[in-house]
């Protein structure tokens, strides 16, 4: 019986010791996970503070690819070498193509969706530029700029979609 008194006496005096070692380590656990928390957060915001700069642009640059792409711009800016419809338009997609290859780095500071949109710009903009070149009457890259610009007339530009797509990114980040 002595011995079931000690150990009684021994519980009842380490019990308190137990719960009150208990709480306190869950107090300084969840105390030690809120300030590593606080600290990924202020970490965070200053990371992104720094790269809003570079994403912004970003944007710019593949705000530029849009206008310099968009058919209008395009058909004024490069002229054709010959008569030959088809070699205006090989002319008119090399030039999107390497446009877009310059901008290729610019998916980095984007989102997914974002890059694919633009993606679908070029590629919608390089369609429209072949299906009005497939016209049994165009016969010429002069006739085939003017098909161009009257086909803009009657829809909107790839481009544009993908600029209201972008003005829609960059309001969201702001």
């Amino acid at each position: 019986m002595d011995n079931f008194n000690t150990l009684f006496t021994v519980l009842v005096y380490l019990l308190p010791t137990l719960v009150v070692g208990g709480v306190a380590y869950y107090f300084f656990k969840t105390h030690t996970s809120h300030l590593i928390q606080l600290k990924y957060n202020e970490d965070l915001k200053d990371l992104r503070k720094e790269s809003l700069p570079i994403r912004i642009q970003a944007f710019e640059r593949l705000t530029l690819f849009l206008e310099r792409i968009h058919p209008a711009h395009l058909i004024h800016r490069i002229n054709p070498t010959s008569e030959d419809k088809n070699a205006y338009e090989r002319l008119l997609v090399a030039t999107i193509e390497q446009e877009f290859e310059h901008n290729l780095v610019q998916q980095i500071y984007v989102s997914s969706k974002t890059w694919e949109a633009i993606r679908a710009s070029k590629n919608a903009t390089i369609s429209m530029i072949h299906q009005v070149n497939m016209s049994a009457e165009i016969t010429s890259a002069q006739k085939l700029r003017e098909a161009i610009l009257t086909e803009l007339l009657e829809k909107t530009s790839p481009s544009e979609t993908g600029l209201e797509f972008l003005k829609s990114e960059v309001r969201r980040i702001w």
